[in-house]
């Protein structure tokens, strides 16, 4: 009788998660950004129907990383989540903390149960009455949840697209400096040589970009046209 291969239990639990951060490293970075009107996501994504933005609630949104259909079940399931809560209780009783909550409890499952884990990371965000109450949580494959404060990247090189993007962000960005700040985050370079590299200029026409507008009390996300993306980077005269 042959003696059945054995991995320990920490070898097993770091093969999953190299497995898993390699396959999220792999996708397009995603950025969201605090503003002062509200939240806003944006993405390097050339496809009209395949979105990594989206609507789960009134006044919350989701952006993830990773394999599409694997995050597209759990958006699904989110929503789902969502309307039988507000339906059952109250509309106010959906909140991004409990969505957070219930989206960590099943990637955290997957990973430690289940033959692989889920290459993914997603961001659950939830617009406020004001800028300081705005809530922004990052998931990672494993199931832990970060509290991010006024923006985060995913995907791609977020450790070092963050750095860049902290340097840029401030409470009170209007969209417009916000949207310029996280089209310029996405179109940096890999800056393998150290020195600071000059960013692409990304197409409006390859940006998926939406926003949790404050100012709506229902249905407060609102996908923004090409156009409009051109409108809102376009620097001002005499800048």
């Amino acid at each position: 009788m042959t003696q059945p291969f054995y991995v320990s239990p920490e070898q097993l639990m770091k093969d999953r998660a190299d497995f898993a951060r390699k396959g999220i490293a792999r996708g397009r970075s995603v950025v969201v950004v605090g503003y002062d009107g509200g939240i806003a996501f944006a993405t390097e994504n050339p496809s009209r129907a395949l979105h990594k933005i989206s609507e789960i609630y009134d006044r919350i949104g989701f952006a993830a990383v990773g394999k599409y259909n694997e995050f597209e079940n759990l958006r699904v399931a989110g929503v789902r989540y969502a309307d039988l809560r507000g339906y059952s209780y109250d509309r106010a009783d959906v909140t991004a903390r409990g969505l957070a909550n219930a989206y960590a409890q099943t990637l955290g499952s997957v990973f430690t149960t289940e033959a692989k884990p889920l290459e993914v990371e997603i961001a659950v965000a939830e617009v406020g009455p004001a800028q300081s109450e705005d809530q922004i949580y990052r998931l990672s494959y494993d199931g832990s949840v970060a509290d991010e404060n006024g923006y985060l990247v995913m995907g791609g090189d977020a450790q070092r697209l963050g750095v860049r993007l902290g340097e840029g962000w401030r409470p009170g960005l209007t969209l417009a400096e916000a949207l310029r700040l996280a089209l310029a985050t996405l179109g940096a370079g890999p800056g393998a040589s150290g020195a600071e590299e000059e960013p692409r200029r990304l197409a409006a026409e390859v940006v998926e970009a939406a926003v949790l507008d404050r100012s709506r009390l229902r249905r407060s996300f609102r996908r923004l046209r090409p156009e409009e993306i051109t409108g809102l980077i376009a620097e001002p005269e005499g800048a």
